[in-house]
């Protein structure tokens, strides 16, 4: 199995376990991360997710170049590759409960991609990024060149995808391509993701959704975003939240 979820009280783990390939993806595990990311997102226990590689090396060396190479003479292959390429990014960067992606070697092409489609980004001082289309004459996908622009900036984004060359994990941190290095990002995504989960999931979930509204250019409310805010002081979360305070104590959401 070269994907797979599991779980760990409120924390699922999304999990690349094709170490003798690097963790490149085939078309088969594009097709295959949707659903399982819709697993997670759809199981009220869980409140927060970590997509990692099953050993520490390298995170996702991106798309299967053998793979790859095989089926783009083929126009069904590529237009099936696209789809599920696509499709797979989108409900990654769309989910609606925090993603924190561990990594802990080579994030490359399609698995940089990966990572810049989750919240935070927890990096071992040995891993590397790099964005490499111009190595191979491709182009990457306006989606994820988004991501990337949204997270280090135009003029960054520029040279990484210019360039095609590997950025390590002190001057990614430096670009803001990564939040925190750590000497075991393991647990320091469990720390980040117990803390997460240690809060109301209602006010984490609708802040993820409002700060994508304001990614994509929305700046003032909207009929939506006012109900939200209003809706939220007759939840049960606010109701606990209170009682917590007033007791003294933590709430238990």
């Amino acid at each position: 199995m070269t994907l797979s979820l599991t779980l760990d009280g409120a924390i699922a783990h999304l999990v690349i376990d094709r170490p003798d390939k690097r963790n490149a993806f085939t078309q088969a595990m594009w097709e295959a991360l949707p659903g399982l990311i819709d697993q997670a997102m759809i199981n009220p226990d869980v409140r927060v997710m970590i997509l990692r590689a099953s050993t520490p090396g390298a995170f996702c060396a991106g798309a299967d170049i053998a793979e790859f190479g095989a089926g783009a003479q083929d126009p069904d292959w590529r237009i099936r590759n696209q789809a599920a390429i696509r499709r797979a990014m989108e409900t990654l960067a769309r989910a609606p409960k925090p993603v924190i992606a561990q990594i802990e070697g080579d994030c490359i092409g399609g698995g940089c991609g990966l990572s810049l489609a989750c919240d935070f980004r927890i990096a071992t001082s040995a891993a590397r990024f790099g964005i490499t289309p111009a190595k191979l004459g491709l182009v990457y996908s306006l989606h994820d060149t988004k991501l990337l622009v949204d997270l280090v900036g135009p003029s960054a984004a520029k040279r990484i995808l210019f360039t095609a060359g590997l950025v390590d994990a002190s001057e990614a941190f430096r670009i803001g391509l990564i939040d925190e290095i750590a000497d075991d990002a393991a647990a320091a995504a469990g720390a980040l993701a117990a803390q997460i989960a240690s809060v109301s999931p209602h006010s984490v979930r609708a802040s993820k959704a409002m700060i994508a509204r304001i990614v994509h250019g929305q700046a003032e409310d909207d009929p939506n975003t006012l109900a939200q805010f209003a809706d939220a002081f007759d939840g049960p979360d606010f109701r606990e939240g209170v009682k917590a305070f007033l007791g003294k104590r933590k709430p238990e959401f």
